[in-house]
């Protein structure tokens, strides 16, 4: 199947640059029996008693920081993940590309933090710190906004680039797993009282999710690695889920694809990479609905979407879903599909 299949007109206006002011007030795409317009509270309304609610625990770490080469000019480098106590993955923005061995210096505090190029590790470079990453992140790191958000991480973004289930103790994501963030506490409540089960995965998001497939073909597409956890708490809802009868209801690509992962042969439980790519023609092991948002175009999310739901029903949901105005991709608004049969 070519790429190109994947890619479509995306009005420039329809991308969300802003939260609204209240998560649940998106509007909700449902294609379950047929096809429904509602708001994101009615999400509730196709969730039975016994289903299971997965979402992704993760939480997003100011992954942003900008400082200079030791020759002066600017960089920006972006946090892919953590290597060790010393040493980082990065993006780095410079108006040249900077070399292995060179060093770069960032100013917080009127105090002077280096790191040194120790290598290339595909688009990504490896930074050795003499000081702990992760407190300079943590301290000085600006939200990581996705590069189709016009504008510098605002005030507003630290509390909304966020679900309100984020384990703040698995700060490792590089975005956020953003279907999540249309949930609130009241909701939450609301759904466990209807007796639906919450389960957890913990998926780090990295910077890769942005990427768009880039090969003609997507066969031939390496997609990024991702770090996950499916324990076996999680392991023993599904079981006792699919026992019953239940449904099992996967909040964002990340937590199908953490899911699937784990689930590949059995249901068992998983902790480390995965490079899973979804696509047309994939057979769902465990997934039976998916709340996500839209996505980019030719992105290997976008895949993911056309195979759970069939690639002929992604295109016309995506083409209703610019025609009824929809706000796409991290602040947008959702969608709640039901994995077709192959």
């Amino acid at each position: 199947m070519k790429t190109e299949k994947f890619n479509y007109d995306l009005p420039e206006h329809l991308i969300a640059q802003y939260p609204l002011e209240n998560r649940v007030d998106s509007k909700l795409l449902a294609c379950i029996a047929g096809i429904e317009h509602k708001n994101f509270k009615d999400v509730l309304s196709y969730m039975d008693q016994g289903d299971l609610l997965v979402v992704n625990k993760t939480s997003v770490i100011p992954a942003r920081l900008f400082g200079e080469k030791s020759t002066g000019g600017k960089v920006e480098i972006f946090l892919e993940r953590f290597l060790s106590d010393h040493q980082t993955l990065v993006q780095i923005k410079s108006s040249r590309t900077p070399k292995e061995n060179a060093q770069l210096v960032f100013y917080f505090d009127g105090k002077k933090f280096f790191a040194t190029i120790e290598g290339r590790q595909d688009n990504f470079f490896i930074l050795d710190w003499e000081q702990d990453p992760q407190n300079i992140f943590q301290l000085y790191g600006e939200i990581p906004l996705p590069p189709y958000m016009h504008r510098s991480a605002e005030k507003i973004d630290e509390e909304r680039y966020e679900t309100v289930y984020a384990d703040f103790k698995k700060r490792e994501s590089v975005a956020a797993p953003t279907a999540g963030m249309h949930f609130d506490d009241q909701l939450l409540d609301e759904i466990k009282n209807k007796g639906i089960d919450i389960g957890y995965v913990n998926l780090q998001v990295g910077a890769g999710t942005f990427q768009p497939v880039k090969t003609e073909l997507i066969t031939e597409h390496q997609i990024h690695k991702e770090l996950i956890e499916v324990d076996v708490t999680l392991i023993e809802q599904v079981n006792q889920t699919k026992a019953r009868g239940g449904k099992i209801i996967a909040v964002g690509t990340t937590s199908v694809r953490a899911l699937e992962t784990a689930c590949q042969k059995d249901y068992l439980p998983f902790k480390g990479e995965t490079q899973l790519f979804i696509y047309p023609g994939y057979e769902f092991k465990v997934v039976d609905l998916m709340i996500t948002n839209f996505h980019l175009p030719k992105s290997s999310l976008l895949m993911l979407v056309a195979a759970f739901i069939g690639y002929e029903k992604m295109i016309d949901l995506y083409q209703l879903a610019i025609e009824k105005e929809y706000r796409f991709l991290s602040y947008g608004d959702a969608m709640i599909l039901k994995k077709h049969e192959i």
